[in-house]
């Protein structure tokens, strides 16, 4: 598995416990760090990312209105709406992830951690997100 990888799944189940538990985000994530069973290999990317979907989940979430307009947010699995976040979020506010890179990692967490068809689902919200509003270079990361 990519080093990072593990990093995205640690903060893919931080934000999904945050919304099923309500608790302190920083204690949710860190348990989950601190879990041997997850194998975070970067405790400080899944940190970045987990903290970065949270700062602008309002903004992450218009766009997922947006580009999924015929599932209310509410009802979109709460796993598939994890990874969302994230993979939006690495899309349009992390400047070391190419978004081809951030839409290929939310595919694949979405293949195992999601249903049939949730790979199908974060696929098309993120292309769409990443046609409309990445001002980066989609294969490199760089501003264009």
């Amino acid at each position: 598995m990519y080093k990072r990888r593990t990093g995205r799944i640690a903060a893919m189940k931080a934000l999904f416990a945050l919304e099923v538990h309500k608790k302190s985000s920083k204690k949710i994530l860190e348990y989950i760090l601190e879990d041997k069973d997850n194998h975070v290999e970067d405790p400080d990317f899944s940190r970045t990312i987990f903290k970065g979907a949270i700062k602008h989940k309002k903004q992450i979430i218009k766009y997922i209105k947006e580009f999924a307009p015929a599932w209310p947010v509410e009802k979109i699995a709460p796993v598939d709406r994890a990874i969302l976040e994230i993979g939006i979020y690495e899309i349009l506010y992390s400047s070391d992830v190419p978004p081809v890179v951030a839409i290929n990692e939310a595919i694949e967490i979405a293949k195992e951690y999601g249903d049939t068809n949730s790979s199908k689902f974060v696929n098309g919200v993120l292309s769409s997100v990443m046609t409309k509003y990445c001002k980066r270079d989609i294969k490199t990361g760089k501003p264009l």
